[in-house]
């Protein structure tokens, strides 16, 4: 496993393992398998693993922490705070006061047994909080050893630029993928860019879309997430599955996976560019690793993207847009 570097310093693996997936998001979770798929991921060196406390909620950091065990000073553990799980189970607020900051931050330290984190993220963008008074506190944090690194997630270019401005920012992390290129044109990668933010595409094989295999709503299980996906239903299903089969077809022909040609395409965007596919079986893990050795000439890398073109997917990513790049 090759590295890349997040921002100025931050050194990890070239994918990193996207942990959500562990705690019940997409099916019923299995401790055991995701436990194997996590010290298989480290056996291949998977140095960078990302969860968040509202994954659970709370369950994915305590179980990760707890499955990486007397490896955590071999890794970077990534974890986010302002999706804030209400006590009464009333769903989430977004909350970026600095006072929560601090309170969600020694939180996440405990449920991961660890005493620095390595990468925090601004979950979502409170737009009740000023970004300055959000990020004055996570600087706070920094100062304090108990962070090392500052991101953001889903922020817009000017928000990116405020933030950065408080503290320099290691990472961005949006999803990013074949379906899904809002960021090459709302300016979130050119601001990466210029100021020289890693990128970190969340998502990256379209929710395991790109495999082909999901043709029916019946095919995944009523905890599903992806059930009330507006890409996967109806209409927006079927569209989106036609460009499915270009990819396979391309794939085909170069010996691979389409999602392993998919995540292949995500790493040829940049050498900032650090994606972090989600999976808690280890078969899955071991096929997006081998993405890695995948060459891709620059007319391949232009060929796939006409796959899916920005704009032309079917349905929005989220039923509610509302939280994304503020």
């Amino acid at each position: 496993m090759r590295n890349r570097t997040l921002g100025q310093s931050l050194v990890v693996s070239e994918q990193g393992l996207g942990c959500m997936s562990m705690s019940d998001v997409y099916g019923p979770s299995d401790k055991t398998m995701a436990r194997e798929t996590i010290r298989r991921a480290l056996d291949l060196g998977v140095s960078f693993f990302d969860t968040a406390d509202v994954y659970g909620p709370f369950t994915n950091e305590k179980f990760l922490g707890e499955a990486l065990g007397t490896h955590r000073k071999e890794v970077i553990i990534a974890t986010k705070f302002g999706n804030e799980s209400l006590p009464d189970g009333g769903g989430i607020r977004i909350n970026g006061r600095p006072e929560y900051v601090r309170a969600a931050c020694d939180a996440s330290l405990a449920r991961l047994g660890t005493d620095y984190l390595d990468l925090y993220y601004q979950h979502r963008v409170d737009r009740n909080v000023p970004i300055e008074e959000t990020w004055g506190a996570m600087k706070e944090l920094v100062t304090e050893g108990k962070v090392r690194f500052l991101g953001i997630s889903e922020a817009a270019p000017e928000t990116i630029r405020r933030a950065h401005a408080i503290h320099p920012m290691t990472a961005i992390q949006s999803e990013y993928s074949l379906w899904t290129r809002d960021v090459e044109v709302n300016g979130v990668l050119e601001v990466a860019h210029e100021l020289g933010i890693g990128f970190v595409p969340f998502s990256p094989i379209g929710r395991g879309f790109f495999s082909g295999s999901i043709t029916h709503l019946d095919e995944l299980s009523d905890a599903d997430f992806r059930r009330g996906n507006p890409r996967f239903q109806g209409e927006n299903l079927d569209l989106n599955l036609k460009r499915v089969r270009s990819l396979r077809e391309f794939a085909a022909a170069k010996g691979v996976l389409p999602i392993q040609l998919s995540l292949a395409w995500v790493l040829a965007q940049g050498g900032n560019i650090v994606p972090i596919p989600g999976t808690k079986r280890v078969s899955y893990l071991e096929e997006n690793i081998s993405a890695g050795i995948i060459e891709l000439t620059s007319g391949e890398v232009a060929q796939i993207g006409a796959v899916f073109p920005h704009g032309s997917t079917a349905g929005p990513r989220y039923s509610d847009m509302s939280s994304v790049y503020i």
